[in-house]
């Protein structure tokens, strides 16, 4: 039984840290004249860093005029994080002031005859975002501290995330017990409107019948 509970909890760590370092690398196709958006939930405070380039596929030669994006990261509230203008590639880096889905949308110009671009797109959140590289290099430290660093940084996304799922486990529970009263609002109201229903019906048909000196 304590061997399934451990097993239990390293699983559940596991995910927790999979949630935590969440790299989102993708190659997809875009047509001239349409927009695609991807979207990722991002907690408050995480830092984000995201790259993009069309593939060149023709190696050896520049990209034509025709490949060009209009690249837009916008936030859950509708703010502004990048946005880049005819462009082939660029990246973004931002820490997340507002928590939810932030999206970023890239639109090709529509050109005749139409053309396909393919695009490379990397978007890290939480501690992959970080460049332990250059933390490496400015610190002088050895590859034992910058794994413990490493694992620091990964046990407070961990305890952050907790928080995270908390809170969102209280609004939950806060909109559960709201609709719960609502309904029971409702479930009066409709109770109170059937029976004032009926009694109306039964007035009605107690005048006709007295009209029709049937009582």
């Amino acid at each position: 039984m304590a061997r399934s509970n451990i097993a239990d909890t390293v699983i559940l760590i596991i995910i927790t840290v999979m949630k935590c370092i969440n790299v989102e690398s993708m190659r997809f196709d875009l047509q001239s004249g349409h927009t695609k958006c991807i979207s990722e939930d991002i907690k408050n405070n995480a830092m984000t860093v995201g790259k993009y380039n069309v593939v060149n596929n023709n190696e050896g030669f520049p990209l034509p005029d025709d490949h060009r994006l209009t690249v837009r990261v916008t936030s859950p509230f509708g703010n502004n994080y990048h946005f880049g203008d005819y462009v082939e590639s660029g990246n973004f880096a931002f820490t997340a002031a507002e928590a939810g889905d932030y999206t970023a949308c890239f639109w090709a110009p529509d050109h005749k005859p139409a053309t396909t671009l393919t695009i490379d797109f990397e978007w890290k959140t939480g501690v992959a975002a970080k460049d332990w590289s250059n933390v490496a290099k400015k610190g002088q430290i050895e590859m034992m501290e910058l794994e413990l660093k490493k694992l620091q940084d990964t046990v407070k996304s961990i305890h952050d995330e907790m928080f995270y799922l908390r809170e969102r486990e209280e609004e939950m529970q806060l909109l559960n017990r709201a609709t719960n009263s609502k309904m029971t609002g409702l479930s009066f109201l409709s109770l109170l409107v059937c029976v004032s229903v009926a009694g109306l019906q039964l007035w009605h048909l107690k005048s006709f019948f007295e009209r029709k000196k049937l009582l």
